[in-house]
């Protein structure tokens, strides 16, 4: 009977405080840094553990999850806030996919309003409102060259379905031609997919005066991106730019292959192009659809219309609120006050890039091998790791600091700065103390050279 009556109070104090709760979430009251509405963030105590289960159930391959050990549970803009309570300044955006930071309200907004809509998520190829508007935005920012003469081709979601895509538009461009040249021998498409594949890469990483080299920022000249078309053209074969990475204004002009002027027969974009979310698309000449659906296949699922309407958002407002010439001139201070680094800092090499897109080289001083020389004599070992080992230490200084940085370049010794086109001065200030002060916290002065 006792034992009955403790059980019922037991129930009535539970549901008493469920009420409790209920009513408190309705009234719009929040516990500290708990949403209404939101799940709760893992705790402190539960961050630790999150991250060794992810060693645990993931491969060694995840590199951000282990140079970051970082547990978002916000973001919003820059702005970045970990489950341990800490706030970061992000300079990865999502490798540049986010070109308007977290959470831009203009992105939120139109996602929510196709989910609201009841409209399907996955039409596949279907024609819909949302993919109409995206291709118009498109359209209004395609280069001068392209733009009222271009087909829009989506395919799967990644930028290797794009880049496939393109390749294999270019074949099959390359291959009529060669037909019509040599009244239809057959022995030119094979040699064609390979130059194309091959000449489509490279353009695509240079076609900017800035690009992207195994995930180091490297410039090349834009008189150099004027010859490429002559490489092309005397080859019969398209132009193909990769705009995935440097494209959406991230170089101070909508397309980086706007900088030197060239028209390509061709653009791979991915990335940015869907405001966060995953989408990739071909656009290419009219000329170079032969009507053949063969060579839409790339394996992949087409037709996300969240990505879409994330995508159209984003164009339109880079466009309509000039954050192309924003990224361009903050850019150029950027860069100005990170080209004063090597003078302090004997370890720091070049510093480079154009726009948002920004890359401060890791070097060691001391290695003065001539060119050519053996790699394997006494400690060349060691002097080839330590920019390696140097980057991966200001890396950790900066996230010391609060600041998420990337690591990149053929030899790993290149730091990263990819900020969203919508930081503000005073955030890029805060971002370069930051990374100065990191730089200096692990790279030596001139006085300190034997440090390391």
């Amino acid at each position: 009977m006792a034992g009955t009556a403790v059980r019922a109070l037991g129930t009535a104090v539970r549901a008493v405080g469920t009420a409790v709760t209920a009513a408190m979430g309705s009234a719009g009251v929040e516990r500290e840094g708990v949403a209404p509405g939101r799940p709760e963030p893992p705790s402190r105590t539960q961050r630790p553990y999150m991250t060794k289960r992810q060693a645990m159930r993931e491969p060694s391959a995840r590199a951000y999850g282990r140079s970051l050990p970082v547990v978002p549970v916000r973001a919003r803009g820059l702005t970045v806030e970990g489950a341990d309570g800490r706030r970061y300044l992000d300079c990865l955006s999502g490798a540049g996919m986010l070109a308007l930071g977290h959470h831009h309200p203009v992105v939120l907004e139109a996602v929510r309003k196709v989910l609201d809509s009841g409209a399907p998520l996955q039409p596949l190829g279907l024609a819909t409102p949302v993919e109409d508007a995206f291709v118009a935005e498109l359209e209004r920012c395609l280069p001068t060259g392209l733009a009222g003469h271009a087909r829009v081709r989506f395919c799967g979601p990644s930028r290797t379905d794009a880049l496939e895509l393109a390749v294999r538009l270019a074949r099959a461009a390359a291959a009529r031609t060669r037909a019509g040249r040599d009244g239809g021998g057959g022995g030119g498409a094979s040699g064609a997919g390979d130059t194309a594949g091959g000449t489509g890469r490279t353009a695509g990483s240079t076609a900017g005066r800035t690009a992207r080299d195994d995930d180091g920022e490297v410039t090349v000249t834009d008189a150099w991106s004027c010859r490429v078309p002559r490489l092309t053209v005397g080859r019969a074969l398209p132009l193909v730019v990769d705009e995935s990475e440097t494209g959406v204004g991230r170089t101070g002009a909508f397309w980086a292959v706007e900088h030197s002027g060239v028209t390509p027969d061709a653009m791979v974009l991915a990335g940015a192009i869907g405001g966060g979310l995953p989408l990739a698309v071909v656009v290419h000449r009219a000329d170079l659809d032969a009507g053949d659906p063969g060579t839409d296949a790339t394996g992949g699922v087409r037709g996300n219309q969240l990505a879409m309407a994330a995508g159209t958002a984003t164009l339109a407002h880079i466009r309509e609120n000039g954050l192309v010439e924003h990224a361009s001139v903050l850019g150029s201070r950027m860069l100005a006050r990170l080209r004063e680094l090597p003078e302090r800092y004997p370890h720091v090499g070049a510093v480079r890039g154009r726009g948002l897109m920004i890359g401060v080289e890791l070097a060691d001083p001391e290695d003065d091998r001539a060119e050519g020389s053996p790699g394997d004599e006494p400690g060349s070992h060691d002097r080839r790791r330590r920019p390696r080992e140097l980057a991966a230490a200001v890396r950790r200084e900066c996230l010391r600091r609060g600041l998420l940085v990337d690591v990149g370049g053929p030899e790993g010794n290149v730091v990263r700065l990819l900020p969203p086109l919508t930081v503000s001065e005073e955030q890029a200030a805060a971002v370069l103390d930051r990374l100065t002060d990191a730089v200096g916290a692990v790279t030596p002065s001139d006085a300190e050279g034997s440090r390391w």
